[in-house]
């Protein structure tokens, strides 16, 4: 019997599910009606067509995933606490395992890619204020951002393939997550550089000479 009363954003919710198991390919309109128990006119009642449910899906995810958390943070004074509940939560249970590194994989996919760049350029730009506030200077948190990311990014990754292998990324209580976020949560040892750095010396046949 078919469900009552399906808003779009319980379609929404299992487009990015299917995401999560298939990748963009598994978001189909009669594969969610089949798994809401509804029928696609209860689809097309709210979205014009499938790309238009994937934007709407993708727009919830950056919504829940980014927009709202940050806002959530903004009530922590202290950067430190800031960054450590920022990555404890966004490395913990997630909400659906496996979506964003499904999202990612799709990164020139055109309905995906506008959100994706949009988070992306949203996320790393906080993390720069973060570190900055934090005492970097700028072009060094802005490099730490980037690392701190890409961590992340494959931290996510590791753990939808290779959770079996590595169980040290499971989402709670092992001291290997409990470590990341420590190091993600300060900027210990990064000191702003130099934009050029003096050449090497190296020895050549016992003679020293400039290395260029």
């Amino acid at each position: 019997m078919a469900r009552e009363h399906l808003t779009p954003q319980d379609w929404s919710t299992a487009a990015l599910r299917a995401m999560a198991r298939g990748g963009v390919a598994a978001v189909s309109v009669n594969a969610l009606a089949g798994e809401l128990g509804a029928t696609r006119g209860s689809f097309y009642w709210h979205f014009k067509d499938r790309d238009a449910l994937l934007t709407a899906a993708l727009e919830a995810w950056e919504e829940g995933n980014t927009t709202a958390l940050i806002s959530q943070l903004g009530d922590i004074t202290d950067p430190r606490q800031r960054l450590t509940v920022l990555f404890t939560t966004a490395l913990g249970e997630q909400d659906i395992n496996g979506l964003e590194p499904a999202i990612v994989a799709h990164a020139d996919h055109p309905a995906v890619a506008p959100t994706l760049r949009r988070v992306t350029d949203r996320r790393i730009a906080y993390l720069t204020d973060l570190y900055v506030d934090l005492g970097l200077t700028a072009a060094p948190a802005r490099r730490q951002a980037v690392a701190a990311y890409a961590a992340y990014l494959g931290w996510l990754e590791l753990r939808r393939s290779a959770g079996d292998i590595v169980p040290e990324v499971a989402t709670t209580g092992t001291a290997a997550l409990e470590h990341l976020i420590a190091e993600l949560a300060r900027p210990g040892g990064h000191r702003a550089q130099p934009e050029h750095d003096a050449a090497p010396h190296v020895t050549v046949r016992g003679r020293r000479r400039t290395g260029g």
